[in-house]
């Protein structure tokens, strides 16, 4: 699939969703836990916006627990509810199918971070109801276009953070999902039109499975590939789309300066320039699929030759230490 953040500019008449989960966890640790469900969702809440950004339906609704039917501490914690406070709930299947049903069509979704959509689909795909929300999934990260506009930096900034920053009046309590829910999109609503449609995001938990559904996005200053499936991490590091450099601005191909390393088992670095634009860098992160598979996510971005300073001291540094390693072995 190829597709230009430039072109989602022009999308400004569909629906927007701003969802929040709160999820619980096995309260007896890790070992006691289902490995296909780790979080199981407890509470949803969303608020309906139109095209303008206005606030127009709610959604609110409470999980039966049909997992996890202790609430963790630490989420008891956090969210200050327990598990009476559950047991008048609706098993996920019907809840979610309502949320559905109530989302409509010609809608994205709009949540703070990424974590939200990955949770939604792991418990969608628990109960094998995937087909709801068929991914990759284009939607807009308010957390991420926050730091964009107002602090343009690489941290994540938490819910609080921004709406203090925003001088937003606090009226509700935070880690509730219907009022964190509301909070973003408040927030959402501040985010310069232009900021929003330029830098929307792809969850790809349903991720490309083979070479046609490959995912190439055009950013302003920078481009992501999402590779299909492979059966090892050596297949996809070693595969030529996985492994190659173009210029996110003219699309030619770029010479390498510095060849692909790994700082960890899944990141990978490099260094290209650019006849006409200059030096890029590259980015590999390799992902592992709960059925043990591999896929890449690539960026390539246009950068400076003080970055690129950085990027081969820190790969000097890493090769010093790997023979120092050898020699102690």
């Amino acid at each position: 699939m190829l597709h230009s953040a430039r072109e989602s500019c022009t999308i400004v008449t569909m629906k927007y969703i701003v969802f929040d989960l709160e999820w619980n966890q096995c309260p007896g640790g890790k070992q006691e836990e289902d490995v296909r469900l780790p979080f199981e969702i407890i509470e949803i809440g969303a608020v309906k916006l139109n095209s303008s950004r206005e606030i127009v339906d709610e959604f609110h609704g409470i999980v039966k627990p049909q997992v996890y039917h202790w609430i963790h501490s630490h989420t008891r914690e956090i969210i200050h509810m327990d598990y009476r406070s559950l047991a008048n709930g609706m098993p996920f299947p019907d809840l979610v199918y309502r949320f559905f049903q109530w989302c409509g069509g010609d809608y994205r979704f709009c949540s703070w971070g990424n974590q939200d959509l990955l949770e939604l689909q792991r418990n969608l795909k628990y109960y094998d109801m995937e087909e709801m929300l068929p991914g990759p999934i284009e939607y807009y990260d308010i957390q991420k276009l926050f730091n964009l506009q107002y602090e343009n930096d690489s941290s994540r900034k938490s819910l609080e953070y921004a709406v203090d920053f925003l001088k937003i009046k606090k009226n509700e309590t935070f880690h509730r999902a219907l009022a964190d829910a509301r909070y973003a999109a408040k927030i959402f609503g501040k985010i310069e039109e232009e900021c929003i449609h330029r830098n929307f995001s792809i969850d790809v938990y349903q991720n490309p499975k083979c070479k046609n559904e490959e995912i190439h996005i055009y950013y302003e200053d920078y481009e992501k590939y999402i590779s299909r499936e492979f059966q090892s991490k050596e297949a996809a590091t070693g595969d030529r789309e996985v492994s190659s450099t173009r210029c996110p601005l003219c699309h030619k191909p770029a010479k390498k300066k510095i060849r692909w390393f790994s700082v960890n088992s899944r990141n990978y670095f490099s260094i290209s320039t650019c006849p006409e634009h200059g030096y890029l860098k590259g980015k590999v992160r390799m992902k592992k699929t709960d059925e043990g598979k591999f896929y890449a996510v690539k960026t390539v971005s246009l950068t400076d030759a003080n970055d690129a300073k950085k990027i081969r001291e820190k790969k000097e540094l890493l090769c010093a230490k790997r023979r120092l390693h050898k020699k102690s072995t």
